[in-house]
């Protein structure tokens, strides 16, 4: 009889709390969500409409970029070192591997522009977007 009386209680107790929950409504949620901005939410945010194609392309660009100018600064690094190595053979053949490496990048590296470019044309006229 006790274990009846505390499933009544509880029961008693849970189910008003199920009976008195609020409905959900899709108006007012969007609302609160987007503060009344859900139909332009561009504007309200202030992001532009830029396709993300045309981002990602931008992106890996400057990713690039900034690999190429690390390659060409190794390369420099070097030369400084072969010329400053003072006719001794251990620094001279570092400036070597060191130079031959960025040599080796900075290929990598157009290549890597090439074949990101020729994707993302081929996205482009893929899907016969404008801009590319």
């Amino acid at each position: 009889m006790k274990k009846f009386t505390s499933f009544i209680l509880l029961a008693l107790t849970i189910v008003p709390m199920f009976a008195i929950a609020l409905t959900a409504n899709a108006g007012s949620a969007d609302n609160m969500l987007w503060g009344g901005f859900e139909t332009n939410m561009q504007v309200a945010s202030g992001l532009g409409n830029t396709d993300p194609r045309t981002i990602a392309g931008s992106v890996v660009n400057i990713f690039l970029g900034f690999l190429g100018v690390i390659a060409v600064l190794i390369i420099l690094y070097g030369g400084f070192k072969w010329m400053t190595a003072g006719g001794d053979e251990g620094p001279i053949g570092e400036a070597k591997q060191m130079i031959s490496a960025g040599v080796v990048g900075l290929v990598v590296i157009l290549a890597a522009f090439g074949i990101a470019q020729f994707v993302i044309n081929a996205l482009y006229n893929a899907t016969g977007a404008t801009g590319g």
